[in-house]
């Protein structure tokens, strides 16, 4: 699941989206196709179905709880280090 805004200001048919962001889940509404040189997914020419959905996909949530546990483990490693540092 994507967040979009529908805006005359795209042309009819085109849709936009930033892959920056890995939370966005945009990676994996790509084909497996990939550029030869780059081995960058083929945007340009993926197709995609635009519907209304009320929650985030399956691979969304999972990669929420997933980000939430490597977050979890980074401040009490932090913290721990921070501990044995002041000691």
């Amino acid at each position: 699941m994507l967040r979009a805004r529908v805006t005359e200001a795209m042309q009819a048919g085109v849709v936009y989206t930033t892959f920056h962001f890995p939370e966005s889940g945009a990676n994996v509404i790509t084909t497996d196709a990939s550029d030869w040189a780059t081995n960058c997914p083929e945007y340009k020419v993926t197709a995609v179905q635009v519907v209304a959905v009320s929650q985030p996909s399956e691979w969304q949530q999972n990669y929420q709880r997933f980000n939430k546990t490597q977050l979890d483990l980074l401040a009490k490693a932090q913290a721990e280090s921070f501990e044995v540092v002041g000691k």
